[in-house]
């Protein structure tokens, strides 16, 4: 009853088609399939399967299991990799030592697992997965597909969303199948399709109805000869399209004379119910255990071996079950075993849950934790929807533990927060699950919070400490200690740093691995508010009690803290050596640990002026991470933060992650960040104002100063080229204000009050060339350079810098714009080798010498600077420049056409803008702020030809209003 013919998905079998030769080419994607239950999916990856194999493409696959939200982790990708596993694929040899051993978690035997850098398990796991499919992709080509992605479990959830970011120029095509009416409005597939499936790298294939022509070829097949229009008209009625309810309803016996069962379900039941018994038996528990393999099946249902297999030959004969590639029964579709587990009765749905429990149970005794993962979680679901409540609670507690052996963190959440369903239901809870509830309470927080759901975690840490009360304070402590980190990855760190002061009021003096990791987390936040001095304390006390009581972990994390302070205090050559002697002993002590270390020693000797090094640094911890397998993520956001600094912006942009990777917290901030650098250097200004929006919102409640400073200057910026000084002026006073409480971060104050000299610089100008007073600007420029001033004291070069570059800018604000002061400013940028601050300081250096008269000397600086901003990429500065040089009518090279001579301006015939004496007049009250009728009035003109000789000056001097005018007349001389 099953058609041969492949009917009416020409269109979308050549698009999948098409994915599947640009990967082949090195464009990797998603693809999503969807449609209702019966339309033709899996027919249609079939099709396309057999596409693929024939053109040489490997094909591997697996399906979502429902068993509940998040029971199976990695369910279909265990499924499409362990035949392979188990033949031995050359691709598995072929591996990493890192791949291999993160991969043996869900592929046992595939070699040592590793134990530590539980933080890092996941991402390890994510980047072995890749490097395994592009081994197995090779040059042919991958195919992966994942079936019924409504099932999916959280980590494959995650995975995919890895994918969607990671996948470069491996040949690999994901296509996966889904059905859009399981999808409830809080269903959590739906976030992740409505990101993937905008993005124009992936693609959505929508599989829609049978039109009645498609039907009827379809109905030929099976028929054999043309279909009736009577038999045909009735089909598509009942049918609508739907090809498995066409063949469903021709099974059951419905050739047009008889009565059409009313529904598919009905359909299917008829076929169901003509079985013996012992095969309505066998799909019974085979509905309830959804894929079984023979001696499973054989244990649950209790029937007589020869009983079984003429049962199941006789359901495979119907067209009932089939077998997949590991000798497993199962449903030959979803529908037919929805319409067998719906036509149970409640006692024997959870007689058969309740048998394949046990028969599990027997089977995953002495199988490891990670090799046990999935039985684990089908022991913890079959009792559970047996009804036996004892032993689904301790049956639910061991999965969520084998999950966390795998790294399941999201299933292990799951199965936490069920048994935490059961336990007031449960006599003798404690005894049971091996624990107190104040245990699991926190054991679910824990894998909650690895799941990336801070403030659910939360919630369950205060339930804990709830419970507890004030039984026991060490015991506090550590839960407090734990809702600080919480607290503080919901960017509440005010909030963290009144829990963690909480908890260490609990504790007595006393050396205890709890304190010393409570201290050691105090003086990492304060090194990252730049509380420096109180840090260095604190870190001093935190490395003797964890020396103490042997906790090197602690002590080195302290370490981390002490070392960045030190060089916030200048005392560069102890942090350096704190920081390094942290480093050398990071490795023996967890890798992600080790790669903040890198982060952290980079970031400071940046800080510092050593550019260079820092790099070195960064790209060091870089290739360690990509060699272990580690999350690289703000490795590769300090990389592309140096590669802006020293003009490398073409590396600055390919170091960054995808953007389509999601990110949170810190993490978004600091990736916001390094994208509205390059898009303001690049003069997207747009885009530099929506990122800035976004990160303001997540920095709103941060104290931590490294986001504080630069979205503050960055703002101030972006509002000073808009025109906007006002709203500039707010950004710099504001970024200042959140700088000064209990700040003593030089650095970023420095390049803050830096910033808002240049806008004040800028607010003296217009209030010049409008005649208005601008002493106000003046003014502020001084009190924000006696800031820069007080941060540079001492040996700070890049405090220095700033600087420099500040006092050229005060004396542009004072009117007398100095092009000795920008040459020191220049020097001081190229000394730290930081090429773009220093050419934005050699085209204001280019201003200064016109405004002198020394035209040729300014044409040399600004052609320098262009040059500069042309090799950087920074196309701002150049538009500047060359808009600079357009206007001042400079002829930046020898051999330019120039759009007129650059000739000295003179007081008897025109200047270099072509003006007339007449307009010069008019130039000059212009500049002093008059109006039309005002200059007519003092030139003895009418008002109207007073705005047609203003036009005419616009036009000439190629500027857009009459503020522009009076600038460019001001800062070249004309008035």
């Amino acid at each position: 009853m099953t058609s041969a013919t492949f009917v009416g998905r020409t269109e979308e079998l050549g698009e999948l088609r098409g994915a599947l030769s640009e990967a082949v080419g090195g464009r990797p994607s998603l693809a999503f399939v969807a449609g209702e239950s019966g339309v033709g999916k899996t027919r249609l990856l079939s099709e396309l399967e057999r596409s693929a194999r024939a053109d040489g493409i490997r094909v591997i696959g697996g399906d979502c299991v429902e068993l509940g939200e998040g029971e199976l982790p990695y369910a279909p990708i265990v499924g499409a990799l362990r035949p392979l596993a188990r033949s031995g694929h050359p691709a598995f040899k072929e591996l990493s030592d890192a791949a291999r051993c993160a991969l043996a978690q869900i592929l046992p035997g595939l070699g040592e697992t590793r134990g530590d850098d539980e933080a890092t398990a996941q991402a390890r796991l994510f980047d072995g997965l890749l490097e395994l499919l592009e081994l197995l992709a090779g040059e042919d080509g991958l195919m992966i597909t994942i079936e019924d992605l409504h099932w999916a479990d959280r980590s494959t959830r995650a995975f995919l969303v890895y994918l969607a970011s990671s996948l470069c120029r491996e040949r690999v095509l994901v296509v996966t199948t889904y059905r859009p009416d399981e999808l409830h409005r809080r269903h959590p597939l739906r976030p992740l399709l409505a990101e993937l499936e905008r993005d124009a790298r992936h693609r959505r294939v929508e599989l829609l109805p049978l039109t009645r022509d498609e039907l009827s070829l379809q109905l030929n097949d099976i028929l054999g000869a043309a279909p009736t229009d009577d038999l045909l008209s009735r089909l598509f009625a009942r049918s609508e399209g739907n090809p498995l309810f066409a063949e469903e309803l021709l099974a059951a016996g419905t050739d047009g004379r008889g009565s059409l069962p009313p529904t598919l379900r009905d359909a299917l039941m008829l076929r169901i119910e003509r079985l013996s018994a012992d095969s309505q038996e066998t799909l019974r528990v085979l509905a309830a255990g959804r894929r079984l393999t023979h001696d499973i099946l054989s244990d649950a249902s209790g029937i007589d071996s020869r009983a079984l297999r003429d049962a199941l030959r006789e359901a495979v004969a119907a067209q009932l079950v089939v077998t997949d590639e590991e000798g497993r029964y199962m449903f030959r579709h979803a529908l037919l075993r929805e319409v067998v587990v719906d036509d149970l009765l409640p006692g024997e749905r959870a007689d058969m849950h309740l048998a394949l429990a046990r028969a599990l149970e027997r089977r995953a005794e002495g199988l490891p934790a990670h090799g046990g993962a999935h039985l684990a979680a089908g022991i913890a679901h079959h009792y559970f929807a047996s009804g036996d409540q004892p032993k689904a609670l301790l049956a639910s507690v061991r999965a969520a533990e084998a999950a966390e052996a795998v790294h399941a963190n999201g299933e292990a959440a799951a199965l936490y927060s069920r048994a935490l369903q059961l336990w007031d239901r449960v006599a003798g809870a404690e005894e049971l699950a091996g624990r107190d509830h104040v245990s699991l309470l926190r054991a679910a927080a824990h894998a909650t919070s690895k799941e990336h759901e801070p403030a659910r975690a939360e919630s369950y840490l205060r339930a804990a400490l709830h419970e507890l009360g004030d039984s026991d304070p060490v015991r506090t402590a550590d839960l407090l200690e734990h809702m600080a980190r919480n607290q503080f990855n919901q960017g509440r760190s005010a909030d963290a740093a009144e829990t963690r002061r909480e908890a260490l009021e609990l504790l007595s003096e006393e050396p205890s691995k709890v304190r010393a990791v409570l201290l050691a987390s105090v003086a990492k936040e304060l090194m990252l508010e730049s509380r420096h001095d109180e840090a260095v304390e604190a870190a001093q006390e935190a490395m003797a009690v964890a020396r103490a009581v042997g906790d090197e972990v602690a002590e080195l994390r302290a370490m981390d803290g002490m070392g960045v302070s030190l060089f916030g205090l200048a005392r560069y050559e102890e942090g350096e050596k704190v920081l390094r002697e942290a480093l050398s002993r990071m490795p023996e002590r967890g890798l992600v640990h080790h790669l903040y270390s890198h982060v952290n020693l980079a970031d400071a000797l940046f800080s510092s002026g050593r550019l260079a090094e820092a790099r070195e640094v960064v790209e060091e911890g870089d290739r360690l991470a990509a060699e272990k397998g580690a999350p690289r993520r703000w490795l590769m956001m300090l990389r592309s933060e140096l590669a802006f600094e020293a003009g490398d912006w073409c590396a600055a942009e390919e170091a960054l992650p995808s953007p389509g990777r999601p990110a949170m917290g810190t993490t978004f901030i600091n990736d916001a960040l390094r994208r509205i650098e390059l898009a303001l250097g690049r003069g997207d200004h747009d885009e530099a104002r929506r990122l800035l929006d976004e990160a303001r919102d997540v920095a709103a409640d941060t104290r931590e100063p490294q986001w504080i400073g630069p979205l503050g200057s960055l703002r101030a910026e972006l509002e000073r080229r808009a025109g906007d000084l006002e709203a500039a002026r707010g950004a710099i006073d504001d970024a200042l204000d959140r700088l000064d409480f209990c700040s003593q971060d030089v650095a970023r104050m420095a390049r803050v009050a830096a910033t808002g000299v240049r806008v004040e610089a800028d607010a003296a100008v217009r209030a010049r060339d409008l005649g208005e007073d601008p002493s106000f600007a003046v003014g502020s420029a001084a009190a924000l350079i006696a800031r820069v001033e007080a941060c540079a004291e001492g040996d700070r070069p890049v405090e220095a810098a700033f600087l420099t570059s500040a006092r050229a800018e005060e004396a542009r604000a004072q009117g007398a714009d100095d092009p000795d002061l920008w040459s020191a400013a220049v020097g001081a940028w190229q000394a730290l080798g930081r090429p773009y601050r220093a050419a934005q300081a050699l085209r204001r250096k280019a201003e200064a010498q016109l405004a002198r008269g020394d035209r040729e000397i300014a044409a040399a600086s600004a052609a320098q600077a262009l040059s500069a901003a042309q090799a950087i990429g920074a196309e701002w500065l150049a538009s500047e420049i060359e808009g600079f040089a357009l206007r001042a009518r400079l002829r930046l090279e020898p051999d330019e056409s120039s759009p007129a001579p650059a000739l000295p301006a003179t007081d008897a015939g025109e200047d270099p803008f072509g003006l007339t004496p007449r307009e010069r007049q008019v130039l000059s009250l212009l500049a002093d702020g008059r109006t039309n009728r005002e200059i007519g009035q003092a030139l003895y003109m009418a008002e109207k030809t007073a705005s047609v000789h203003v036009s005419r000056i616009l036009s000439k001097l190629d500027v857009r209003s009459r503020t522009e005018a009076a600038a460019l007349a001001h800062r070249v001389g004309l008035v």
